[in-house]
Order: structure tokens, then sequence, then C-alpha cells
């Protein structure tokens, strides 16, 4: 039994773990995917292009990752709410970062990365991440795919949460079936979940559904973009779950615990897909979340505050004979 979840029924929770690509995120996928794309359609040149995209800092790495091998400049905007380590990616892989005002969210990085593009006469070039239809494609083709192999097609339940919304329409169209892109049913009755943070319940409105109080900023990175990305296939979502900031730092800091280091939105997911799994009409069923990205990118989050001040606290220790601990500092021979 663990929070509230009845294993004994049968009931299952296993992790899609993205953080195993190249530069530890789910966003690996999509940074070649649209630069692919882009190349395959003649829109951008090595050596001549300047790539310009808003980010909230993964899909962002991932671009930079694939600009540098390719030969491109970026140029990438960011709320200036993203980790220290994101931003320490992107500037050890040669991209110039450019901040904007965290109360704008992605809106205020789309509307500097235009006017940055503006100024490039005619070089700068947006793949759009929030836009582009090989952000989809890309899950639909590979990640849809491997979570119908991996799980041997008996997954009931998707949970992922909505950053561009890529994963969960690319997923969920693959295993539900799409008309519209050609795709037939593995399994059409698929329950997907969509997760939100509950400061900004965008897409819970766009679905219907009504808004909580207190909207505006979080702490979930990586997800609540301030927008509802045009590639995010609303019909394929069954639910929508919010989670609050805190909520997803609790899950995130317990799932380290059990020895998987996760990031805060990863936290934001388990947290859903536990309320899910704990309902009654899930038991027997087979549920899998998205773990988007590697832990260790967020030790400057908030979440870790503590951690951090004791880590900065801690304190050399006297060694054992043959040692002169006078030699490194201490009062006396055994320190």
């Amino acid at each position: 039994d663990l929070h509230g979840i009845d294993v004994s029924n049968g009931t299952r929770l296993v992790g899609k773990l993205e953080s195993l690509g190249p530069c530890s995120s789910v966003k690996d996928r999509l940074g070649r995917s649209m630069i692919d794309d882009a190349e395959a359609k003649g829109l951008i040149t090595p050596g001549k292009t300047v790539l310009v995209e808003p980010t909230s800092g993964n899909t962002g790495i991932a671009l930079a990752f694939i600009a540098r091998e390719r030969g491109y400049k970026c140029i990438l905007t960011m709320p200036e709410t993203m980790s220290v380590e994101r931003r320490m990616m992107l500037l050890s892989l040669g991209c110039e970062v450019v901040l904007t005002p965290k109360e704008t969210a992605v809106p205020g990085a789309l509307a500097k990365a235009k006017e940055i593009i503006d100024g490039l006469d005619g070089n700068g070039f947006m793949l759009q991440q929030f836009e582009n239809e090989a952000n989809p494609k890309i899950h639909r083709e590979t990640t849809g795919p491997e979570i119908w192999r991996d799980t041997d097609g008996q997954i009931d339940i998707f949970v992922s949460g909505i950053g561009t919304g890529g994963t969960i329409s690319g997923v969920s169209q693959c295993i539900k079936g799409s008309e519209k892109y050609g795709v037939p049913p593995l399994k059409p009755d698929l329950q997907v979940v969509a997760v939100e943070p509950r400061e900004q319940m965008l897409v819970t409105e766009a679905k219907g559904g009504v808004r909580g109080d207190n909207q505006g900023p979080h702490r979930i990175q990586g997800m609540g973009a301030g927008l509802v990305p045009k590639v995010l296939d609303l019909d394929v979502i069954d639910e929508v779950l919010p989670v609050h900031s805190n909520d997803a730092e609790k899950m995130a800091s317990e799932l380290w615990m059990i020895g998987l280091p996760v990031g805060v939105s990863a936290g934001a997911i388990v947290n859903a897909a536990v309320q899910v799994c704990a309902r009654p009409e899930s038991a027997g069923k087979l549920a899998v979340a998205v773990i988007p990205s590697f832990g260790e990118r967020y030790f400057t989050h908030p979440m870790f505050a503590e951690i951090k001040e004791s880590a900065e606290a801690l304190q050399k220790q006297p060694l054992p004979e043959p040692f002169d601990n006078t030699e490194y500092g201490f009062a006396t021979a055994r320190g």
C-alpha cells in the first residue's frame, strides 16, 4: 500500500524514464525532430541560420546540443525563474541565453525571441516548439511505440504533464489512434490524464473546467507555460489533474528517497498518477507516468534549499593515525 494504492489488486504504476536521453530529458527527441524537419524542408542552413527559441530550459538544451553538432548559432530566451543548472548547460553548449521577467512566463520569452529575430536581417529562424507539428510527430513515431512495446500492450492509463503538449498528444495519438494522422488505434479506450500546475489551470479551462483561486506563477519547471499550446490535442485528453507546486515538490523528494532522481515536473506527474491509481476503478490496471528529466538539473530549485544549506555546512573531519592532523588545519595531531 503506497499513498492509498492497493497493489494487492494488481494496480501497477510504472515510469517512462525520459531522463535516459543524451541530454537527460524528454525534449531531446523534440530538439532533433524539429531541426531534422526544418532541414528537410530547406528552412534552415548550417553556418548561416541563427536558431532563436523561447524555452523553459530542456527544449533549449536539446536544441543547443543538436545546434552545436550541426553548426548553428543558437539564441535562447527563457523566464528568469529557470534553474541555474539549465542556464549553465546552455552556456556550456555555446548558446546565448536571454532571460525574461518571470511574471510573463513563456509568452514573455516568446515576445523577446521575436524581437531578436527581427534584428537578424532575415537570418533568424524560430522552430516554435508550441506550434511545430514535428513535436507530437516524434512522440507518435517513437515514444508511443516504445511505451506500447515495453508494456506488452497492457497500458491502461497514461499520465503526462503539459509543457509544449507534444508528449501527451503524440503518445495518445499513437495508442488511441488518430484519423487525422492516419494512425490506426491500438487501444482506443486508453485513459489519458494530463497534469498541469494548480496555480495555472489553463488546460483545465480549455477543456471546459473552471480555473481555481490564486492563479499565477508556480514552481513546476517545464510545465504550465502560461499558454495552451497549439500542438496540444485536447480531444485525446480524458481528464486534467491540477497539482500544486508544494505537492509536486513533496512527491519529487519522496522519489529521490526511493532512489529515483527526478525534477519537480516528475513529482507533479507522479502525484497525479498516484491519485488516479488509488481510485477503486483503477484496480488491476497498469498506469504509465512520464518521468521527463533527471533531477540533478534542479539543485538550485527552492525544493533543494535545505539540502543545499546542509551540504555547504559540512566540515572536514580529522583523520586517524598515522596522519598528523595539524598539517591539515586542525589544532592537534588527533584533531
